[in-house]
């Protein structure tokens, strides 16, 4: 595999001051370099990947044996080594039910039972009073359910959700503020049932309703599978929605973590999410790889991530209501690859998972553009944009939305050259120096690779789509690297320092044993709580 990466960055090296737009000199450029999954378009064509390279990109993949280790995937091996699990999130949207074995036994039965029973605690709750569902959980158990009731806005039709995930007090405080508690549902997400921060934030929300007239025991409902736990709490086994511990967390929505946007959008709705999230799973194991999406996005990833040497990738959706799914990828995408330990045991040879960061597009055009197009770093945008918008009577938003997508990317290509801003200086009745130096000022380099992902609409069957589509993205890339992208070893020393920190602040325990900075700051709290 290490002469196709050494092939690879000749190639890099060749054409790193080759003009992007000098590659549509071919007129199939764009179509070729495209790939297409029903009505939703990936266009790479923006990208400085030529014909050459991108075979190289699929002998990787090959190389990698992407095929083979998809179908174990899809077959609930245990491609999660370093934990000794399955990885089978997939399993949660295989609405027909075709047999899925972990350890010789069909795990689809109690997947679709579990389903069932959400959807029938669903539709109590929307034919109920409850007017307001707080879903408490932190990290998958928040972003993804958060982002996809965001996302869904449109196919509201039940009680209001909010999120509560950071255990700060004034995240739970301004929630929960302006609630009635008598009408308030809340949902305690967390498999365990030990996060610590969902933990604290759930006892504070049972002392709110307790202390506002509310009843804990029927307003409270726990997507966990400690059952022993959530009996402990105080919550009715008909409440509690369990799943197994080959569902990662930043992979969880498909099942009870979505229960809140169930609870929102209602189970037809969320059962098109699924299918999408399923119709996304059979194109990535049936389509060639230069027709495969989420194969073509990944190949995409690592020229630019692992070739090109750009650290960063900005993802821009021109859509508020996808305005969280840049947090969301975000941990999809580096809690997955953010890794630098091979399955082996070994040092990774190069780096892997990309920094991932962005927002909505406008928004975004008047903050961290500026850096994208004049900056001195190289930062590949993946726009997504829906063709058509929900506000038929304001069609004239959407239309502007779609110009400035389309021109992002396209000036992020096309640059301007010192020769045309010169010309501009000098129709605004500038010359000499003074002119020099104002066209200096309106230089664009260009030359900034992007992918645009299009869509007819964002409805639930296309957001369950492009999760899907990330999720394999992050396979693809992942395999190729060499990582296990179903670990997560980096979050655990901090929350073991944060347990034992927790009672040096308290002042229950010597801060001593801590280094002279914490120490210093451990002081510093002690004397303003004082």
């Amino acid at each position: 595999m290490m002469d196709i990466w050494t092939t690879l960055a000749s190639r890099q090296t060749a054409i790193v001051d080759r003009p992007i737009l000098a590659l549509f000199e071919d007129p199939d450029r764009a179509a070729q370099f495209s790939a297409q999954t029903g009505d939703m378009l990936l266009d790479y064509s923006k990208t400085n990947m030529d014909a050459d390279t991108r075979a190289d990109l699929v002998r990787l993949a090959e190389t990698a044996q992407i095929a083979a280790r998809r179908e174990a995937m899809f077959a609930g091996d245990t491609i999660n080594q370093t934990e000794g699990r399955a990885v089978l999130h997939t399993a949660l949207r295989n609405l027909d039910g075709a047999p899925v074995l972990v350890e010789g036994r069909d795990v689809m039965p109690g997947i679709l039972n579990t389903l069932a029973r959400m959807e029938k605690f669903a539709k109590a709750i929307r034919d109920s009073a409850v007017t307001d569902v707080v879903n408490i959980g932190i990290g998958g158990s928040d972003l993804g359910p958060a982002m996809a009731v965001q996302a869904l806005a449109p196919y509201h039709d039940g009680p209001r959700c909010h999120f509560v995930s950071n255990v700060d007090g004034a995240h739970i405080a301004d929630t929960l503020r302006g609630l009635n508690a008598k009408t308030t549902l809340v949902i305690v997400a967390s498999k365990t049932f030990t996060t610590i921060e969902t933990m604290t934030n759930a006892r504070t929300a049972r002392a709110w309703l307790t202390d506002h007239g509310g009843d804990p025991k029927r307003q409270f409902a726990a997507l966990s599978s400690a059952v022993d736990k959530t009996t402990e709490f105080g919550i009715d086994a008909d409440s509690v929605f369990g799943f197994e511990d080959w569902v990662g967390g930043r992979y969880s929505v498909w099942g009870p973590i979505g229960l809140s946007l169930m609870i929102a959008i209602g189970p037809e709705a969320f059962r098109a999410f699924l299918r999408g999230g399923q119709a996304m799973d059979t194109h990535f194991r049936a389509a060639e790889p230069l027709e495969n999406v989420p194969m073509m996005l990944a190949l995409t990833g690592i020229w630019h991530a692992q070739i090109c040497g750009y650290p960063t990738r900005a993802v821009l959706p021109y859509d508020e209501r996808l305005g969280q799914l840049p947090d969301y990828l975000q941990q999809l995408e580096m809690e997955s690859n953010g890794k630098s330990t091979r399955m082996d045991g070994s040092a990774s040879p190069h780096p892997t998972g990309p920094i991932v960061w962005g927002a909505a597009g406008t928004n975004g055009q008047h903050a961290f553009y500026q850096l994208i197009h004049q900056g001195t770093h190289v930062v590949p945008c993946e726009f997504l944009v829906a063709a058509q918008g929900h506000e038929a009577d304001l069609a004239h938003h959407h239309q502007l939305l779609l110009a400035n997508c389309l021109a992002q990317s396209e000036a992020l290509m096309r640059g301007r050259h010192l020769d045309e801003a010169r010309r501009l200086m000098k129709a605004k009745g500038l010359s000499g120096d003074e002119m020099e130096r104002q066209a200096a000022h309106r230089v664009f380099p260009g030359n900034r690779p992007s992918t645009t992902l299009i869509y007819p609409m964002l409805d639930p069957f296309t957001l369950g789509q492009i999760i899907a589509l990330y999720e394999h993205r992050v396979f693809v890339e992942g395999v190729i690297l060499g990582i296990n992208s179903y670990d997560q070893w980096g979050v655990e020393l901090g929350k073991e320092l944060a347990t034992s920190l927790q009672t040096i602040i308290e002042g229950t325990q010597s801060v001593e044993t801590k280094d002279p900075s914490t120490a210093q700051l451990v002081a510093y709290i002690h004397r303003h709580n004082t």
